[in-house]
């Protein structure tokens, strides 16, 4: 599956996947290279899925107006 179009949930179980390969030590060098450049690119899509969704929920949150109703969310 191309990690652009993956769900946010499939990208970070990928990743935990690569951590915990990573963890072991047991991967070859070359390996370890290409799973930690397969990570830091997940990271990244991850980002950007985070940014849309915030994105996202500013747009749902305006007043009847239209003016911006941000809203801290609460810290659990």
């Amino acid at each position: 599956m191309n990690q652009e179009n993956a769900t946010f949930e499939a990208n970070m179980q990928r990743l935990e996947q690569i951590v915990r390969a990573m963890e072991r030590g047991d991967v070859p060098l070359e390996e370890s290279l290409k799973l930690f450049q397969e990570g830091t690119e997940l990271v990244r899509n991850c980002g950007k899925l985070l940014d849309e969704a915030e994105l996202q929920v500013k747009k749902v949150m305006t007043a009847a107006d239209g003016s911006p109703m941000l809203e801290d969310m609460p810290n659990e």
